[in-house]
């Protein structure tokens, strides 16, 4: 068994985007500018995007955070994003989900400019995506993709059965592995809430990619021998011996699924440090574009 290690690709990453940037500057050119948007107080999303602006300035990146009250109305907000599309030293713009619930995620989302989404979100950019156009892509997915590249994992003719079909993840996650390039090539299987067979589709699964938000719902009995197994689920749970009155914990059983796998992502140290890294190198992506 095998560790993918989050931490250390994410930082890779970060370290060559730093060399990057620095080139950029030494050049007189403009370097990376990510502007992110907090609506209310939400503490994940505190912590998330107070994340995503420490590693901005590790990589050289300029980084603007824009907060809002949680009974901000969407009229406002959406005018905020529009003063942000129009400003051409901002390459990307994040809005950290989710929001309030007076306000539409879609009608968000629709109004970055396509060409700032680094997210990945906007239906151009999705809809590229899936015509395996270039385009700006989901950050977990991109980040999921990276980090198989990363350990030059060949996945031609696999078997990988998603869990979870939500438009951030399971969606975009299902498409990139069956396409036509490494990592990729894979027969893709895609489960949701209203598969009946899950447990029997995950057994003969060489990959499994888990993307549900539902603690240890991937038990030992669903992998078979030498399986990869990348769990995005990342749930707060309570624990009165920690400190923070809780600790963090993915949708895989990790201490028993574990010993069976070939591949598997620690939570935390897997996956999240990897959505960072791929919203890193998109805002630069951007960048480059105007350069």
């Amino acid at each position: 068994m095998q560790i993918l290690d989050g931490k250390k690709v994410s930082q890779a990453v970060k370290d060559q985007l730093k060399i990057d940037v620095a080139q950029l500057s030494a050049e007189g050119k403009k370097v990376p500018h990510l502007a992110a948007i907090l609506v209310g107080n939400d503490g994940a999303s505190e912590t998330y995007v107070a994340s995503k602006v420490k590693s901005c300035e590790e990589v050289g990146f300029k980084s603007t955070l824009i907060r809002f009250d949680a009974d901000t109305s969407e009229n406002k907000l959406l005018e905020q994003i529009e003063d942000l599309n129009h400003d051409p030293d901002v390459d990307g713009i994040l809005v950290q989900l989710p929001l309030p619930k007076h306000i539409s995620d879609e009608q968000v989302i629709n109004t970055i400019n396509p060409e700032k989404d680094v997210d990945g979100f906007h239906p151009s950019s999705v809809g590229r995506m899936v015509q395996g156009l270039p385009t700006f892509i989901s950050a977990t997915p991109h980040g999921i993709m990276l980090m198989l590249e990363h350990y030059n994992i060949n996945t031609a003719g696999m078997h990988a059965v998603v869990i979870g079909r939500s438009n951030i993840v399971g969606r975009p996650m299902s498409i990139l592995l069956s396409e036509n390039k490494n990592p990729g090539n894979c027969t893709v299987t895609l489960c949701h809430s209203k598969t009946k067979n899950i447990a029997e589709l995950c057994r003969n699964a060489d990959i499994i990619v888990a993307a549900l938000g539902k603690p240890g719902f991937v038990t030992e009995d669903w992998i078979k021998e030498g399986a990869i197994v990348i769990d995005v689920g990342i749930t707060r749970v309570a624990d009165a011996t920690k400190k923070s009155g809780f600790r963090l914990k993915g949708d895989v059983d990790y201490d028993n699924v574990a010993p069976k796998c070939s591949w598997i992502t620690p939570v935390p140290g897997g996956v999240g440090p990897m959505t960072i890294a791929a919203l890193l190198n998109n805002t630069y992506r951007s960048c480059m574009m105007k350069n």
